[in-house]
């Protein structure tokens, strides 16, 4: 059929823009959706010899890590282990077939854009009726910790809500900052301060952190963005300051388990987790333990210690206690993996990625494209704890917005 390629894509493309509606309702279908879109991409390349795509720099070293991830779970076993090192590959074509055949169209790009900030919307649209009604629109309550649900069941939707508002509402701040017009700034800086509130209200740690994080560097790079910045923190505080008031399980949440936790990190259940990950990357530096390593060998007895060498006491760690499924850092999880070598391939890929999406920009930045950067950094900020990375519900994410983000820089 002449026309397969066109419906091909076409396809792709309607697979693309459901995939983030669906890591927020049905993950089984997102991850077949990833998978359609890599066979749709692949078949096309196949039937027009067009496989350019494998010389762009990236490739050689999303291709590195895979093979390194096949032979560390073939050796280190059980065979589930290899099974999903062996299917892992998926997300980086998918990152491949976003970046040179989906996304390349400037309607396309504005496409995902639209569905994002939808979502966004969205989630913040919950987060504040679940607060306001004591339930969002399922009738779920807020999590037992004092965490905000907002559209899901479970607590998720820091880590959500930063990923969508990031591309999804920032681009519209900057859109109304840039405009000259006093009445889209007013409106540009009532949507910053209320993407602010709504995260403290979430009470989730990491997302306020990293949130704080991608405002940081937007104000870095936009100039107009730096005054509404400060009326952000100044709104952070205030609000911060009234939560023992307007929500006490927040100020539970946020700010005395964060205080209680950072002034204990090593014992506490984060630190036991990446002390065991150093420890296990100090016993395995070369091969590591497989796809599924740390939770298939965390709960070795000869791994319940300490690296006194770098302050971390010679203790038991936790135990069996400092166990589980992953070690809530992408790049100590790359290192349970598959050691140094898989760890120092992430960090070159990761900095290729950042590097490709942030050079040879027009100044001023794009909306968009300024927000794709800091989302991509912020993303893969090294300090932070996280979900584990090759699961459908933080990869979805991910390398959806890798893709989108390396489509939109190569314009």
């Amino acid at each position: 059929m002449k026309n397969l390629p066109i419906i091909a894509r076409r396809g792709a493309l309607a697979a693309t823009l459901a995939l983030p509606i669906f890591e927020f309702y049905g993950r089984a279908i997102a991850d077949a959706l990833v998978c359609l879109i890599d066979l749709a991409f692949l078949s096309v390349c196949w039937r027009n010899h067009g496989f350019a795509w494998v010389r762009r720099p990236w490739v050689p070293i999303a291709g590195a890590i895979w093979l390194w991830q096949l032979l560390a779970s073939a050796l280190n076993g059980p065979l589930h282990s290899y099974g999903e090192a062996l299917v892992m590959v998926r997300y980086f074509i998918l990152v491949a077939a976003l970046e040179n055949w989906v996304l390349p169209a400037p309607r396309a790009r504005q496409a995902i854009f639209a569905v994002f900030a939808l979502l966004a919307g969205w989630t913040l649209l919950e987060v504040w009726q679940q607060y306001l009604t004591g339930t969002n629109i399922n009738g779920f309550p807020r999590w037992p910790d004092g965490s905000l649900t907002g559209p899901f069941l479970k607590p998720r939707a820091g880590e959500v809500f930063l990923l969508v508002a990031l591309p999804g509402l920032l681009p519209l701040v900057l859109m109304g900052l840039r405009a000259g017009d006093r009445l889209r700034t007013i409106g540009a800086v009532a949507l910053l301060l209320l993407t602010v509130a709504t995260m403290i209200l979430i009470g989730q740690r990491m997302p306020n952190l990293l949130l704080l994080l991608g405002l940081v560097f937007t104000a870095a790079i936009e100039r107009r963005f730096r005054l509404p910045l400060l009326a952000a923190l100044g709104l952070a505080a205030i609000a911060l300051a009234a939560l023992p008031l307007i929500s006490p399980p927040t100020w539970g949440k946020l700010v005395l388990h964060f205080i209680a936790q950072m002034s204990h990190f090593a014992a506490s259940p984060y630190g036991q987790l990446y002390t065991r990950a150093l420890v296990m990357m100090q016993a395995h530096p070369w091969l590591g333990f497989g796809f599924d390593g740390f939770k298939d060998f965390c709960g070795d007895t000869s791994f319940f210690h300490g690296l006194p060498a770098l302050g971390l006491p010679n203790a038991t760690n936790g135990g069996i206690a400092g166990c589980n499924l992953h070690p809530h850092n992408y790049y100590l999880q790359l290192g349970t993996m598959g050691g140094l070598p898989a760890l120092a391939a992430f960090i070159a890929l990761v900095a290729l990625w950042l590097a490709t999406v942030w050079r040879r920009r027009p100044a001023p930045r794009g909306a968009v494209a300024a927000m794709l950067g800091v989302t991509m950094a912020v993303m893969f900020w090294p300090i932070a704890s996280t979900s584990a990375l090759f699961t459908p519900d933080t990869a979805g994410w991910v390398f959806l917005l890798t893709g989108w983000a390396l489509a939109d820089a190569r314009r």
